[in-house]
């Protein structure tokens, strides 16, 4: 079983120092008992595991001096001063200097025991945010991007690092929110296409008549509203990476062309002729396996899938919750110029309790949302989260007409929020609306464009 806690116990009374150290492993503390103040200060550390419990009237180095010296060294070490009675306003002044409780003498067991529990609780807490702080800021390089400690991460950092030297086209696998274009990122990053553009595209993200476009750029009057020429990403991100994320949603007849422009290394932008050389390795992401996507051709599977690299949802690395949940918190706290936050035991279970169906980026919302608030409960923005998870659209015929087509409308526009990652302007052109009928929607409904952007 494990053990409440550790006690440091000082008093000069060796009856009295016997008597208190026996009452506290009976009831569970491991127990460390000094007779001077000094030779308890010398054990005390920053990472100082245990709960100081120190007599004030002591000869040589008293409690109070002892408490003092004692939070140098470790600021957030909790003290418990046992007082005579007559020295309660002493012991209400040191509770000002930094003394967590007093107790006067003579005490109840029980009442010592509870207050001796409760201080194991918080100093056990604070290492603990100290150490997920402190693994966090030791963190560097890739380790500090792609966060975490599970067998699971460290594959893919592995991997990533493996492939990052080949400069092959990659296809990247994994659920939405799972981090794609930041393992994109990173096999830029640590390329020797490092110092070229990495350049992002949505492909499920841009209308169906504007991704040729986006891709191979145009000239001037190559259509209607083609003022003047536009480069494409295909050239733009030549000598460096381009990254298609969600390639499973672009259009077969654009497929064809995509093909063509990797397998010849050139493109054309519409209303041009000449061709225009390209050199630059692609990175796809998608979210199912394209061998098993009837509606994406063969040939150009096989062309990007020189090498594939697959993200695990974080379902499946829970270990790392706790320590990206901190990150993201830190960063919220930073960012809005609040107070860093601390988690209980009673969060980090929950944490690791929730199954995560967005991924890191609902644990970032959360963890933000989180760090903000300081009124807010963790647990209770997870059992909310919950409740907001989509569900399958049932027919409900006997409801009126009215809240049936209500319904259905805020599935849309849930819908085409995830598609587009919150992208207004997407969505806009995707359910053909303007901002201003959108934004009444989304309030209607309750949707939040935050709870759909990317990490």
């Amino acid at each position: 079983m494990m053990m409440p806690g550790r006690v440091m116990l000082v008093d000069d009374e060796a009856m009295v120092r016997e008597a208190t150290s026996q009452w506290l492993e009976l009831s569970g503390f491991e127990v460390e008992a000094y007779e001077a103040a000094e030779a308890a200060l010398a054990r005390i550390t920053p990472e100082t595991d245990a709960v100081l419990l120190t007599d004030v009237r002591m000869p040589g180095m008293d409690g109070l001096e002892l408490m003092r010296e004692a939070l140098q060294r470790a600021p957030d070490l909790p003290v418990i001063l046992l007082t005579a009675h007559g020295d309660v306003d002493m012991a209400t002044d040191a509770m000002r200097a930094g003394a967590y409780d007093f107790i006067e003498k003579p005490y109840v067991p029980d009442r010592l025991v509870e207050r001796i529990q409760r201080a194991c609780e918080k100093r056990r807490l604070t290492l603990e945010n100290l150490r997920l702080q402190q693994n966090l800021a030791s963190r560097s390089g890739l380790d500090a991007r792609l966060i975490g400690i599970s067998p699971a991460i460290q594959r893919v950092r592995n991997e990533l690092l493996a492939l990052a030297e080949l400069d092959t086209n990659v296809i990247i696998y994994g659920e939405t929110g799972t981090g794609k274009e930041l393992v994109a990122q990173c096999l830029h990053d640590y390329s020797n296409r490092a110092r070229h553009h990495f350049v992002p595209i949505n492909c499920g993200a841009i209308p169906e008549n504007l991704i040729e476009s986006e891709l191979f750029g145009h000239e001037a009057g190559a259509f209607t509203h083609a003022a003047k020429r536009r480069i494409g990403k295909f050239e733009y991100a030549s000598k460096g990476t381009l990254f298609l994320d969600e390639i499973e949603s672009m259009p077969l007849n654009l497929q064809v062309k995509v093909l063509r422009a990797l397998q010849e290394h050139q493109i054309e932008r519409l209303g041009a002729n000449a061709p225009i050389p390209v050199d630059l390795r692609v990175i796809a992401a998608a979210k199912v396996d394209l061998r098993d996507d009837p509606n994406f051709r063969e040939d150009l599977f096989y062309r990007l899938n020189v090498s594939e690299l697959h993200i695990p949802p974080l379902r499946e690395r829970i270990e790392d919750v706790p320590l990206l949940f901190a990150h993201y918190v830190h960063r919220g706290a930073v960012d809005h110029d609040r107070e860093p936050r601390t988690l209980s035991d009673h969060d980090i279970d929950a944490l690791q309790s929730y199954a995560w169906p967005g991924n890191v980026r609902e644990l970032k919302n959360i963890a933000i949302r989180y760090a903000i608030d300081p009124r807010a409960s963790l647990v209770d923005l997870l059992s909310r989260q919950q409740q907001m998870q989509f569900k399958p659209v049932v027919t409900r015929p006997n409801l009126p007409l009215a809240v049936q087509v209500a319904d259905y409308e805020a599935r849309l526009i849930r819908e085409a929020l995830e598609k587009h990652r919150g992208n207004i302007k997407a969505v806009m052109e995707a359910l053909d609306l303007p901002r201003r009928t959108l934004n009444q929607k989304m309030v209607r409904y309750g949707l939040n464009r935050a709870d759909f952007t990317e990490e």
